[in-house]
């Protein structure tokens, strides 16, 4: 899905194309069998391939670590290592996968704006910047922890939207996702899938993601590009996500196709994102540019892609204000995810916040959240041993396994849908006067995260 035929060498396009050769360029830069190390590639995003060597030296991991874990890690190239290998938390930032499913939700004003705008095409501007505006969280470095099975993660206080996610599944790792404010419901349900081949690993966003805008019914899909992961041992770690966004209305047929630019040698390209906004029959109707570390501005354009006379750049979007050096490169939203601001007053016991190895972690301290996230694996072991003796299956909570199953560029996947179970459960604790509950009632008690670390998946 591009542009149309006539439009591939000009404007717009002829620069976008220019990236895309460069690509194999900048994976040339790879160094192979450097230091001795068979299979290592190592690649600055900033320099040339002859600073390899030089870069990699660099990076988080000490020369005895880099040594143990290259050793432990050959073993897996080529492999999908999403829940296969146990990595140390030294790697890790204090929050879940169900947490960083979240973040999507910072700029949820774009897709507040997308369902007031009566005009189709700039609605797919608001919506797909949204989509981009995530990746500015996507690039840390820092791994999420897996989540436990039956983990959930709800937030609230942020722009009227109720959130929640919850681990469905354990082998394969697969999340579910819901929110929803008077603008739009957002369903997810996601597999990363992912290849180890050395030095990098490659990560495919399985998955489906559906946006419903209220005022007019529209129901908008997005297939995000895959996400590239460099340097994991050797080097500064970093991230790219070269390749194709597709932003569907599939009440209609309009789409936007946006291209990821890949970082060409001396970092030329990066970050840069370049597209269309078509409408059902295939036409150009507006274009838009920027960085997704920065801002995206949008123009309408004629047939052959090119701006209109008498318009100019409209900037959509950008980044806002980040803290200063923060340890994990976090945003302020970061912060507030992490945080019990965000929290309902009465918080699952299964919440992400409350778990040990995330907040040792946040504390600094890294003997005890290693410790904490190996007694839950251990836990989770027992619990499915216990589940497989019993004949028992898992069943998620506050979503429902359906029929459907969704194909991808990357793989199938089956869609798992919110229940409603969960507006029910918080209207009942609203009204609710007291009795038992399995919720942690925050304005009631004195927090204490380790009395709630385990994770019921009964």
């Amino acid at each position: 899905m591009g542009s149309p035929e006539k439009n591939e060498n000009k404007g717009f396009f002829a620069a976008m194309t220019s990236g895309f050769s460069m690509f194999g360029s900048a994976m040339s830069r790879s160094v192979n069998g450097l230091l001795a190390y068979e299979g290592v590639e190592v690649i600055n995003p900033d320099g040339g391939k002859e600073d390899a060597e030089e870069e990699a030296q660099r990076g988080r991991w000490k020369d005895e670590e880099r040594d143990s874990y290259w050793k432990m890690m050959q073993k897996y190239i080529g492999s999908d290592i999403t829940s296969m290998v146990t990595l140390p938390v030294i790697i890790f930032e204090p929050m879940t996968m169900l947490q960083k499913m979240a973040e999507l939700m910072e700029y949820s004003y774009l897709l507040d704006q997308a369902d007031e705008c009566e005009d189709p095409y700039l609605r797919l501007v608001y919506a797909s910047s949204w989509a981009i505006s995530v990746y500015f969280a996507y690039q840390r470095t820092w791994k999420p922890f897996n989540p436990i099975l039956g983990e959930t993660y709800e937030m609230a206080n942020h722009g009227g939207i109720s959130f929640l996610s919850e681990q469905v599944s354990h082998h394969p790792p697969m999340s579910a996702g819901h929110a929803e404010n008077e603008h739009f419901t957002y369903d997810v349900t996601s597999k990363l899938k992912t290849k180890l081949l050395g030095n990098s690993v490659d990560v495919y966003p399985v998955g489906r993601t559906r946006v419903t805008l209220k005022k007019d019914g529209v129901v908008l899909d997005l297939v995000p590009p895959l996400t590239k992961v460099h340097n994991l041992i050797f080097g500064r770690t970093w991230v790219d996500s070269p390749g194709e966004m597709v932003m569907t209305n599939i009440t209609t047929g309009d789409k936007v196709v946006l291209y990821f630019q890949p970082c060409g040698w001396f970092g030329s390209g990066r970050y840069e994102v370049d597209g269309y906004v078509y409408s059902a029959d295939e036409e150009p109707k507006i274009m838009m540019t920027g960085k997704w570390n920065e801002k995206i501005s949008y123009q309408p354009c004629d047939d052959e892609g090119e701006p209109l006379p008498g318009t100019e750049l409209k900037e959509v979007w950008h980044v806002a204000d980040v803290p200063k050096n923060d340890k994990f490169q976090y945003t302020h939203f970061a912060h507030k995810i992490n945080s019990f601001d965000t929290a309902p007053s009465k918080l699952l016991a299964s919440d992400s916040r409350l778990r040990p190895d995330r907040y040792s972690l946040e504390q600094g301290d890294l003997s005890k959240a290693g410790f904490e996230k190996h007694s839950l694996e251990e836990r989770q072991r027992a619990e499915k041993r216990t589940r497989e003796t019993k004949g028992q299956t898992f069943t998620p909570r506050w979503f429902d396994l359906t029929d459907e199953i969704t194909s991808t560029p990357w793989g199938d996947i089956e869609i798992y849908q919110y229940n409603g179970k969960y507006s029910e459960h918080r209207d009942a604790a609203a009204s609710s006067s007291g009795g038992a509950s399995s919720d942690v009632d925050l304005k009631s008690i004195e927090f204490n995260p380790w009395q709630y670390g385990n994770v019921s998946t009964e």
